[in-house]
């Protein structure tokens, strides 16, 4: 189930947060993640969050702020289970258009967000860790407007 974010949320929210950045960006140091973390905490309820969930376990989450992803975040063990998609497609269902900024190195989530739909528009390096990164952007589709994807606990 998809449900909007709580504030007794961001323990475990932070926690996948953290595991997923590590995972995914072996290519840039731990404690650029650990620096960031506290930032993040707090801009985290600033943010439009829907959680994934799963007999009562939170194993996933996506932030949105406006029409901008800020990222979509997958317990390992949940991974490439369609947790992610379902997430986006929530958005995808709300929101038209999206973008969102990925690394290069990212591969697996270049290509994930390439199958859904988005396009690399730009190219820039990310100041703070000195990678490459994707912007990327869907401009939506009509046969998404106004409808709620299945597991979608609608507003």
């Amino acid at each position: 189930m998809i449900r909007k974010f709580e504030q007794n949320d961001l323990p475990i929210i932070m926690s996948i947060w953290l595991n997923a950045n590590k995972d995914a960006h072996s290519f840039i140091d731990e404690s650029y993640w650990q620096n960031h973390y506290a930032k993040v905490s707090r801009q985290i309820p600033q943010a439009e969050v829907l959680v994934y969930e799963e007999d009562s376990t939170i194993n996933g989450f996506i932030g949105v702020y406006d029409h901008y992803i800020s990222g979509i975040f997958i317990e390992r063990s949940k991974r490439a289970q369609g947790a992610g998609t379902m997430l986006l497609d929530a958005v995808k269902a709300r929101k038209s258009p999206l973008s969102l900024r990925v690394y290069e190195k990212n591969i697996s989530a270049v290509r994930f967000y390439q199958k859904s739909g988005f396009r690399i528009v730009e190219k820039s390096v990310d100041e703070d860790c000195g990678e490459i990164e994707y912007l990327m952007a869907w401009e939506g589709q009509s046969e998404m407007s106004g409808k709620t994807p299945p597991g979608i606990v609608p507003d």
